[in-house]
């Protein structure tokens, strides 16, 4: 293998060429199947598609059109900036392509992390199973994963323009994107952070007008309220017909207790607090080991504790716990190896076809248990961000030298 710091050998830089090469061709495969079983095979990437082409034509982003696509949009109107070029190709063409860039990104965000090429082999190697079935979905997550770890790598070298404009389009897209704000201290520019974000979120929102109606696209985001509103009381309704949305902590709690009635509010409260304890230790801001263990929390929190994460959400989960299994090799623990395994077992391949539907259906489904060993390794990286255990590893991959704020 490699040094901690040193050189890497020829064995880990062949792999990182497999690995290079299986990251981009197993969802291009995936997808390309499924590409040629119809309209219905690839629903999501029409969903996409046809946000912009009804910012275009003025037409109400968020009803239903089952002529289109088979279920209702979720996305902001600044979406359709993201979707446009895709959206103007071939469906095929531009499925693939939008495929491609979701792997591209988040392969450009992993190898922007500052650790050793060992680590970030057993980070690809941990992420890639997740992010094809994610991909092979044609789900926007992967994009959205890098993003959020992107605006972390700039906040850190104090680059806030680039920041914001990803923490931005992953607020007017998706929503919980602006947990990336919670970086900011890391940067220790938080007067330009705030200009740069509202600066950034003025943009964003008014260049759809370029090409619709201002007043259309203004009622567009309070029509995106309400769809949200809307799907948040869908997701918990699923938890009565073992449906795979809300695969979070609230909904894994719902179905194991049977208290369906349970407010959010009981999770989301006090697990907000603890993202906020961590930035209580401002002496480890600029240490970052303690950088990555928070951008691990972040990254896991922000889908264990929504009640839209489905299992092509995880993907994001699963990248937050790789980052923070990473920093402890070449010898984990063994707390964190039993949560390699659970993760690996319940949260990555439960939902495939290696178990068997009666396993899926009654157990990992019924429970919502894929949420499970993330929602453990979440509150182990809380304890470690509050107590210090970072502080007490041998083993962090981070390149010497480096610092927050260069």
């Amino acid at each position: 293998m490699s040094s901690h710091f040193g050189q890497p050998s020829r064995g880990v830089r062949r792999y990182q060429r497999v690995l290079t090469w299986l990251w981009f061709l197993l969802p291009v495969i995936a997808v390309s199947l499924k590409l040629g079983l119809g309209q219905g095979a690839y629903n999501n990437y029409l969903i996409y598609k046809y946000v912009f082409h009804h910012v275009l034509e003025q037409v109400d982003l968020y009803a239903f059109y089952p002529e289109d696509h088979l279920y209702q949009n979720h996305y902001g109107p600044s979406f359709s900036l993201l979707i446009a070029p895709f959206a103007l190709l071939p469906d095929l063409v531009g499925g693939l392509l939008w495929v491609i860039a979701g792997a591209a990104t988040l392969f450009i965000a992993l190898r922007s992390l500052p650790v050793s090429l060992t680590a970030r082999c057993v980070l690809m190697g941990i992420v890639l199973v997740e992010m094809t079935g994610s991909l092979q979905n044609l789900q926007f997550n992967t994009m959205l994963c890098a993003w959020v770890i992107l605006s972390w790598g700039f906040l850190r070298q104090g680059k806030v323009w680039p920041a914001a404009f990803l923490i931005s389009g992953g607020m007017l897209v998706k929503l919980y994107g602006i947990l990336g704000i919670m970086f900011t201290p890391f940067s220790g520019r938080y007067g330009r952070m705030l200009l740069t974000m509202i600066v950034a979120t003025v943009i964003l929102v008014t260049l759809p007008m370029l090409f619709s109606d201002p007043e259309f696209i203004l009622k567009s985001y309070y029509d995106w309220y309400q769809r949200l509103v809307g799907k948040n009381a869908e997701n918990i309704g699923t938890n009565l017909t073992d449906g795979m949305q809300d695969l979070s902590a609230m909904g894994m709690f719902r179905r194991i207790s049977g208290l369906y009635e349970i407010s959010n509010g009981w999770f989301l409260v006090p697990a907000g607090l603890l993202m906020l304890l961590p930035l209580i230790r401002r002496d480890q801001w600029e240490d970052p080991r303690f950088q990555m263990n928070y951008l691990a929390q972040l990254l896991i929190g922000m889908v264990v504790f929504s009640t839209s994460a489905e299992s092509p959400t995880y993907v994001i989960a699963v990248t937050g716990f790789g980052i923070w299994f990473i920093q402890y090799l070449p010898k984990p623990s063994a707390v964190a190896w039993t949560l390699l395994i659970s993760v690996i077992i319940l949260t990555i391949l439960s939902p495939t076809d290696i178990f068997p539907r009666t396993f899926r259906k009654e157990f990992v489904s019924r429970y919502g248990l894929k949420a499970l060993p993330c929602v453990a390794a979440w509150f182990v990286i809380t304890w470690e961000l509050l107590s210090g255990r970072h502080l007490k590893t041998d083993h962090y991959h981070a390149d010497p030298g480096i610092t927050s704020r260069p």
